[in-house]
């Protein structure tokens, strides 16, 4: 494949989604037009048991959250906060709600899904000010009516949610049993490395990183602080295994497996699971990947395993 050829540009076109995801828009039409894309990129999600829409701590005030319990859901309370993903700048409860519905039918644990502050208008720390403040809410009991065990809460998230999975995990050790990881944005610092455009997908591109380290951060400097850019936190040891889910046709492909490799040198459980052929975002078009449902249900089955004991 040439490196000036992108498998997702008839894709695209063909399906509607490159004039509704135009990465040229302003964020809040970013915002919408992912919100209308919806319908055109999941299959209705299976069914659970219960969802409560709530508020929980944020670092600046309440925010809101969304709660999934599955039909048969681990009765040791396992709970999985989750961030969701869009570059800090966009995505939102209601465009990860057919995920969670999936990840939590299958895997049958509980999900806190957070809805954190948004850049530009909320530029770094502000997601994660509201992700620690929303774990630690979780793990001093403010969902134990809800089925939530505080001893055994999981961190996840993806892309950008990924980011924010990974700095709670590294900042609550001992407190964050398991870290899910899908395809996670863990630096931004080297945005313009050489990259190829086959890895340029519908949701992730070189253009959109830049886009994103400029929307997310006050100062450029910011990128090297370990709360931005976990992948360079100096000190691994007795962080939370991990499961993390890679793309193939993903610019931030790398440096995920770079933190793989990291976390085994410090001894921390790893298993990594790269899936071929496909995009970044990903697990966001089920309708339209036929290995978005599977990798979902893998990643669940994981999950599961990791806090059944």
């Amino acid at each position: 494949m040439s490196d000036d050829a992108s498998p997702f540009d008839n894709f695209l076109q063909s399906t509607g989604l490159a004039e509704i995801l135009a990465p040229a828009k302003t964020t809040p039409a970013m915002r919408d037009a992912l919100t209308r894309a919806i319908p055109l990129m999941e299959l209705p999600p299976p069914e659970v048991e219960a969802v409560h829409d709530l508020h929980i701590a944020g670092g600046k005030g309440p925010r809101s959250a969304r709660v999934y319990i599955p039909y048969g859901a681990l009765d040791n309370g396992a709970g999985l906060v989750f961030f969701h993903g869009g570059g800090f700048m966009v995505g939102s409860l209601d465009t990860y709600d057919p995920f969670c519905k999936r990840l939590a039918a299958v895997s049958g644990v509980r999900i806190a899904s957070v809805d954190y502050r948004l850049s530009p208008e909320h530029r770094f720390p502000a997601a994660v000010e509201d992700a620690f403040a929303a774990f630690d809410t979780v793990r001093n009991g403010r969902l134990e009516a809800l089925g939530f065990a505080p001893e055994r809460l999981a961190a996840g998230g993806d892309s950008a949610g990924g980011n924010l999975a990974t700095v709670v995990a590294q900042n609550r050790r001992g407190q964050v049993a398991f870290q899910l990881l899908i395809y996670p944005l863990l630096q931004l610092v080297e945005i313009k490395r050489k990259k190829y455009r086959w890895q340029d997908g519908p949701f992730l591109a070189e253009p959109t990183l830049a886009r994103i380290k400029e929307s997310y951060l006050k100062d450029p400097n910011q990128a090297s602080d370990p709360h931005v850019s976990p992948l360079l936190a100096p000190d691994l040891s007795n962080v939370a295994p991990a499961y993390i889910l890679a793309a193939e046709l993903d610019p931030l492909l790398a440096e995920g497996a770079a933190y793989a490799d990291k976390l085994a040198a410090f001894g921390v459980p790893v298993k990594r699971v790269v899936h071929d052929g496909v995009p970044h975002g990903f697990v966001n078009l089920t309708r339209l990947v036929t290995k978005a449902v599977p990798a979902i249900e893998a990643a669940g089955k994981a999950l599961a395993e990791a806090l059944k004991d």
